[in-house]
């Protein structure tokens, strides 16, 4: 091992997804040397296995919408089905175009790469194969896995979403264990594709962790997709048979899949590095960080998904270039999940920031709410959606405050989440965003009417 006090540069970070890649390019940027340790490839779950991959599905499954949409607007089209091929081509294209681009990215900035597994041994040192590598600083950046039940068992169509990415076929028939944002994006897409798709998710409402208002609306919207939905509702019993899988359902209800997919979540991946054996503290796998991100051993520091909180690639992006401004000496803001902002991609998207309104209740003991339904919205009426954009703030109707929350659903509203995230990031009245005006016609324009409405002096809305 390196003697005390020697280093082989100034930062060695254990990981190359969204969060480790990003603290490399940040520090190399501010003139400290690095090594980035990766055992797959640069980008991570969310460039191969995750947050890309399904987006390009999910556009693939807009499209497909649109076709069948097509001659209500005048447009001559016929849905004739999915060539898988050209399908899994396309996405495919889309990774490898945006890993070259990482790759180059990371070479121009002379970040010296090893690929193979890491193993922490200590202090600040890594060892992949024969070779050890110690910095001045560690960065722990290993990601994340799918979470298995324990009374789950994988087969070739009992799966995660690593394999759902690999799949060769459409599904005729899908039941989706869970029903957060993994689950209802590939419900969504597979729904386009034409499968008959069942969530079942355990806790009274899709998307738990969002305001029931939205994941009310959600459930309706997919509801009337053909998506079935069974809330409060906990899988008795799942067995793959040679003619497909059988899922049982609480009172004796049997549901026929073809694929099952395990959608209940990520875990952080810290075992099996050798994290726990040389002193970091790790509270239920994730590893236990203060405010700086920092460990429980000097000079190593941990981000993104093995960190308790919002499993985000963008959330990743803000921990990496944190931890390496601090360790450039500078003195950067700490990255909080209370402004971050969650996009579900699905058929309506779902975009939120901030507190819910219970949330508000709960940490003020009031709130004031406006919703401003899309319905009259022109651009949405353009596009053919429906939906809401819900604001939230603390206080009385009386009162005046910055805006705590925002919550929309609809087609295209992940595009709506920067303003969004700029007003509750930066404490804005829901006056002064209302009173800037909004280009028309845009979906930004439900936005402001929700602002204006909340700050009392609603346009295109009933006070």
């Amino acid at each position: 091992m390196t003697a005390p006090g020697e280093h082989d540069c100034d930062v060695v970070i254990l990981g190359g997804g969204p969060a480790g890649y990003s603290c490399a390019l940040r520090a190399s940027q501010l003139g400290l040397s690095v090594t980035l340790v990766e055992a797959d490839k640069l980008g991570g779950t969310c460039l191969h296995r995750g947050c890309i991959p399904t987006k390009a599905l999910l556009h693939a499954a807009e499209i497909a919408d649109l076709t069948r949409m097509a001659s209500t607007v005048g447009v001559s089209a016929h849905f004739a089905g999915i060539d898988v091929d050209t399908l899994c081509s396309y996405r495919d294209a889309v990774v490898d175009r945006m890993h070259t681009g990482l790759v180059g990215l990371i070479h121009q900035h002379k970040i010296n790469v090893v690929a193979g597994h890491g193993t922490y041994l200590g202090g600040r040192t890594v060892q992949v194969g024969e070779t050890r590598y110690t910095g001045r600083s560690l960065v722990l950046a290993t990601g994340s896995d799918p979470r298995i039940p324990s009374a789950m068992q994988l087969t070739d169509r009992i799966i995660t979403s690593d394999q759902a990415l690999e799949l060769q076929i459409i599904p005729k028939r899908v039941v989706v264990v869970g029903g957060g944002a993994i689950g209802v994006e590939f419900a969504s897409v597979w729904a386009s594709f034409d499968a008959e798709v069942t969530i079942v998710e355990a806790l009274p409402s899709l998307l738990p962790t969002e305001d029931p208002w939205v994941s009310k609306q959600l459930q309706r919207a997919l509801t009337k997709r053909g998506i079935s939905v069974r809330t409060n509702t906990e899988i008795a019993s799942a067995t793959d048979r040679t003619d497909g899988i059988t899922v049982e359902l609480p009172g004796g209800e049997i549901v026929g899949a073809d694929v099952m997919l395990i959608a209940t979540g990520r875990a952080p991946r810290t075992g099996g590095a050798g994290l726990s054996e040389h002193g970091i503290a790790l509270e239920n796998g994730f590893v236990v960080t203060d405010d700086k991100l920092a460990t429980s051993v000097p000079g190593v520091y941990a981000v993104g998904d093995i960190v308790r909180g919002l499993q985000l690639a963008h959330r990743g992006f803000g921990h990496g270039t944190f931890v390496a401004e601090q360790l450039a000496g500078l003195a950067p803001v700490p990255p909080s999940d209370d402004v971050m902002p969650r996009v579900v991609y699905s058929h309506p998207e779902v975009a939120a920031v901030g507190f819910t309104e219970a949330a508000v209740r709960e940490r003020f003991g009031s709130a004031t709410v406006a919703v401003y339904d899309l319905s009259g919205n022109a651009k949405s009426q353009i596009l053919g959606t429906t939906g809401g954009v819900k604001v939230v703030r603390a206080g009385e109707k009386s009162d005046d405050g910055p805006v705590l929350g925002v919550h929309m659903i609809g087609a295209h509203v992940s595009e709506l989440i920067g303003e969004a995230q700029l007003a509750v990031g930066w404490e804005a009245l829901a006056s002064e965003v209302g009173r800037l005006p909004h280009a028309h016609p845009t979906q930004h324009e439900a936005l402001g009417e929700a602002m204006l409405a909340l700050s009392g002096k609603p346009l295109h809305a009933h006070g």
